[in-house]
Parts: structure tokens; C-alpha cells; sequence
């Protein structure tokens, strides 16, 4: 199977959109935020080989003071293909905070991945 590779393209009234390059048929992607799905994620054909363009619409609910981190998987290998992140409220000195979030959640995906193998091996 081909590496997934995703690239940014543009956060623009509410719908973050990207390109999605590497997969000759649809790939299986899941967008979370909080650890709960994205509804209304798009991935359509791109007109090119292999790309697909990706539309994640942003929420209402995501749009709060702090740091609100998406998170783009391969669903069929958990991958994380990337990132997208919300800040809001008071301003920031660096985005440490938008970091420690995105460790929190890749922290989440570890966990989980790790107690299927667990009861995969048992």
C-alpha cells in the first residue's frame, strides 16, 4: 500500500480543505475532534491520479475559547495524516498550547491502539 500524504490547502468560511495524494482508490479517513468523529467530512476526486480533495467542515461547537485540535487519520491503519488547530480567547504568546493538545490526543490513539493489540493477543 502507498504512503498517504496530506497537504493543507486553506481554512475558509468554516470548511478546512486539503489534498489527500497517494491512494489510487478512496482511502477510509476519520477526522475527530475530542476523540469524537467530524460529521460531514467530504473526499472527493481531484482530477489528478492518486489525489483527493479532503473538506472538513469546522463545527459550531469548536468554536470556543481554547485550543480545539482536529485530528486526520488513515482509519484502516491509524495513521495520523495530519493536523488542523482552532485557538480562541485570550492571546498567545506561542502555540505551546495547540501542541500539548495535539500530544493529547495522538496520546488518545496510542491508548486505544494499544488495548485492541492487547485484546487482540490475549
Amino acid at each position: 500500500m502507498s504512503q498517504l500524504t496530506l497537504t493543507r490547502i486553506r481554512l475558509k468560511n468554516g470548511l478546512w480543505e486539503g489534498r489527500v495524494s497517494g491512494a489510487a482508490m478512496k482511502p477510509d479517513l476519520r477526522v475527530t475532534l475530542m476523540d469524537r468523529p467530524v460529521e460531514g467530512v467530504t473526499l472527493i476526486e481531484a482530477g489528478q491520479p492518486e489525489e483527493w480533495e479532503l473538506a472538513v467542515p469546522v463545527p459550531t461547537e469548536a468554536i470556543a475559547d481554547g485550543v480545539q485540535t482536529f485530528l486526520i487519520s488513515d482509519a484502516s491503519s491509524d495513521a495520523v495524516l495530519g493536523h488542523f488547530t482552532l485557538i480562541a480567547g485570550d492571546a498567545m504568546v506561542d502555540d505551546l498550547r495547540a501542541e500539548v493538545a495535539l500530544l493529547r490526543a495522538e496520546l488518545d490513539m496510542l491508548k486505544r491502539a494499544f488495548r485492541r493489540h492487547c485484546v487482540e493477543t490475549a
